[in-house]
């Protein structure tokens, strides 16, 4: 079987190595931008798509069918972001006769609007926090607010990655919020739709992996805590979540597993929650795709969370992909690290003129990016993905810690001085840290 790799950077260097482990040929494919990226000779064929930006090339649906067609592929992997979570994209592969790798379009449709999304999911019995329907005006806004009570958080209907949400405050807040929220929305997801949910204070950002396969059967691979963010965006990553209580953490499992099962969910998925010690687990939204902190999951479990995806797709059954016992194996903790200046978080560009990383034991590195290759502005400027993995906590941030004191990358401004001083902080150290430390 041939798979069309339709992602670039560390995703799809990744998808090649489990096509690989899988005895499954590949088709990478590169915009003129991505041409010398070195991951691109790990694929059986590599075929240039078009121009640099991502309209152009990653976002072409054409041009991506069209060569997936030509070089007789028999499934499409979209990876994260792109077309991930799109599901006309999802559609058209399928009705081109391709395997789509991921959730039946139906859910991607479905769930992919977080107001449909929690339409359809809350009389399961999903935990939710209060929230709007969906808002066409300023004033429908303000009507919204008097209705939940502030604060509340306004957010893109469709999207995900924390882009456009705006929290409010105070009543004075809500010209500007809405403005705010609605240019980002249609410039960064085509749609000016937005709802508000009540803003959770200090809450813990807890998801949780869904593996599935198309027969109703699903299961829960535990949790990941993602609080540590920038602008809504997350920057650490680690599983178990610590500092929540073994015996809120197995409820919510089972009853997530509950739903899960009900709707009759497939392939792969992530519910996404807020927590508190108080109000308990609030669901936030389903992401329908691959994440990209699934390596965290992979460390703990020792399960091949793309290759179980791609088995999963083709019509596997969960029983033959997963064991029937998965335990939970000592502690994962992942840093995005991103070329950015690390005080603004402004994208930094130019030519990696060092990049390497830590070989040491315990740590994992994700990069589609190699020495002399140029980081542009067209796409997101993660690099890479740095994961420790340890026997327990402590011992995880000082593996992390000393790998990143060693990474060597010059040529772009990273990061790693935000990453580490995170890691280094007493409220990080204690599992004391929120969503609202930065």
């Amino acid at each position: 079987m041939k798979v069309l790799v339709a992602n670039r950077g560390a995703v799809a260097a990744r998808i090649l190595r489990a096509l690989k482990a899988l005895d499954m040929e590949s088709v990478a494919v590169y915009s003129d931008a991505d041409a010398a990226l070195p991951y691109l000779q790990e694929a059986d064929q590599a075929v240039n798509i078009g121009a640099a930006s991502a309209r152009d090339s990653y976002l072409n649906q054409e041009t991506l069918l069209r060569t997936a067609l030509a070089h007789d592929c028999a499934a499409v992997h979209p990876g994260y972001g792109f077309l991930a979570e799109n599901a006309q994209f999802a559609e058209r592969v399928q009705a081109a006769g391709l395997a789509f790798i991921g959730p039946s379009p139906r859910w991607i449709s479905l769930l992919g609007d977080k107001i449909r999304a929690r339409q359809y999911l809350q009389p399961f019995g999903m935990p939710m926090l209060p929230s709007s329907g969906e808002l066409y005006a300023q004033n429908d806004l303000a009507a919204a607010v008097d209705q939940l009570g502030l604060p509340v958080l306004l957010k893109p209907s469709g999207g995900g990655g924390g882009i456009g949400m705006v929290p409010i405050r105070e009543a004075a807040e809500i010209p500007v919020a809405w403005q705010r929220a609605k240019s980002l929305s249609e410039k960064a997801f085509s749609t000016s739709g937005l709802y508000i949910e009540k803003l959770a204070v200090r809450p813990r950002h807890i998801e949780f992996q869904f593996l599935a396969d198309r027969y109703g059967n699903v299961r829960c691979l535990f949790e990941r805590d993602c609080s540590i963010q920038r602008r809504h965006q997350k920057v650490i990553e680690e599983s178990p979540a610590p500092n929540v209580p073994p015996e809120r953490l197995t409820a919510i499992i089972a009853e997530l597993e509950r739903i899960m099962g009900a709707i009759a969910y497939d392939v792969i998925g992530t519910v996404e929650m807020l927590y508190d010690a108080n109000t308990g687990f609030q669901f936030l939204e389903v992401n329908t795709r691959l994440q990209v902190e699934h390596a965290v999951t992979e460390e703990i479990t020792g399960i091949d969370i793309v290759a179980a995806q791609i088995r999963l797709a083709l019509g596997e059954r969960l029983d033959e992909v997963l064991p029937a016992r998965i335990a939970c194996n000592g502690h994962a903790i992942e840093a995005r690290i991103y070329a950015e200046d690390p005080v603004s978080f402004f994208p930094s560009c130019g030519v990696l003129s060092e990049f390497a990383f830590a070989a040491d034991a315990g740590i994992r590195v994700e990069t589609g990016y190699g020495p002399g290759n140029r980081v542009t502005a067209y796409y997101d400027p993660m690099l890479a993905k740095v994961i420790a993995h340890a026997a327990n906590r402590h011992a995880c941030i000082d593996r992390l810690e000393q790998a990143l004191v060693q990474s060597r990358i010059t040529g772009v401004k990273t990061n790693i001085p935000f990453v580490l001083q995170t890691l280094a902080s007493r409220d990080f150290r204690r599992a004391e840290h929120s969503t609202d430390n930065h």
